[in-house]
């Protein structure tokens, strides 16, 4: 009989915020952490799965990310369970600090590609699991 192994602490996948700037993002909020060690001190990420749906990037995906950019754990931390879309990108710098990472609200058309997206996914989902 096979013995499994329990699952190690989450890892996840790095979120390049920079290389991802201007991109429609499908974030789909896991989870609102607190006080999570950092080299910074405590933090209050959010845990994501990420899906890059349009740019240089397109359909890369981000699996268990943590998002700690405070801005942006502001947008997600109230959507625990859903899905969030939206276009990153940077606010205004208050004095002397940079400019926020942020998330742009969704326009029709970035909400058709979702959508788009969201179907093709569930069919490679379901061609992947009639396969056991």
């Amino acid at each position: 009989m096979t013995e499994y192994a329990t699952p190690g602490a989450p890892g996840g996948d790095k979120l390049p915020l920079t290389d991802l700037s201007g991109a429609l993002l499908r974030i789909d909020v896991l989870e609102a952490l607190r006080d999570v060690d950092t080299t910074f001190g405590k933090a209050n990420p959010v845990r994501a799965n990420v899906a890059v749906l349009d740019g240089e990037h397109k359909a890369d995906t981000y699996d268990d990310t943590l998002i700690f950019p405070r801005v942006l754990v502001s947008q997600l931390a109230g959507a625990v369970g859903q899905v969030v879309v939206g276009r990153l990108g940077k606010g205004t710098a208050k004095a002397g600090q940079s400019a926020p990472w942020l998330l742009s609200a969704a326009t029709g058309e970035d909400i058709a590609v979702a959508q788009k997206y969201d179907a093709f996914a569930a069919k490679k989902k379901a061609e992947t699991e009639a396969d056991f």
